[in-house]
């Protein structure tokens, strides 16, 4: 199993994915995880996330996938189909591939609860995923020795 990771990032709501990103890429870093064995893909949205995960699961080069993206609740009913293909998509990635592919989707009703969840009350939900990344990959680790 490879020693690398990959991080897909919405470019939507980037100054919140942004902060996401920052803490993933931090716990990465206290996990003695070289930089260089990190690497980052930004797609339009939160919607388009599962596809290229499920193509980077797909290469073989990744122990797991991070995806990092923030849906937040407007006037219409987009955030709920954005927010269940999101979750639907991702974990059906990890299923199908065998590759852990970590939900690091921000779903909020605020901008204040984003905030909260990137670096504010709640922590950094980036850094929350990347250790729960670099975990599963452990924990699949042991299970295959």
């Amino acid at each position: 199993m490879s020693d690398r990771y990959a991080i897909v990032a919405a470019r939507f709501n980037a100054e919140v994915v942004d902060k996401l990103l920052s803490g993933a890429r931090e716990a990465f870093a206290q996990l003695n995880v070289p930089e260089s064995h990190v690497d980052v893909r930004r797609v339009p949205g939160a919607f388009e996330l599962p596809l290229v995960a499920k193509v980077l699961a797909e290469t073989g080069r990744y122990a797991a996938v991070v995806c990092l993206g923030a849906v937040i609740r407007g006037d219409t009913d987009h955030y709920d189909y954005v927010c269940q293909a999101a979750t639907q998509g991702i974990l059906r990635v990890g299923l199908d591939t065998g590759i852990p592919v970590i939900f690091g989707v921000l779903t909020c009703d605020t901008d204040e609860q984003a905030a909260a969840r990137t670096g504010g009350a709640h922590g950094n939900k980036g850094a929350d995923a990347a250790r729960a990344a670099f975990d599963t990959v452990a924990v699949i680790r042991q299970i295959e020795v």
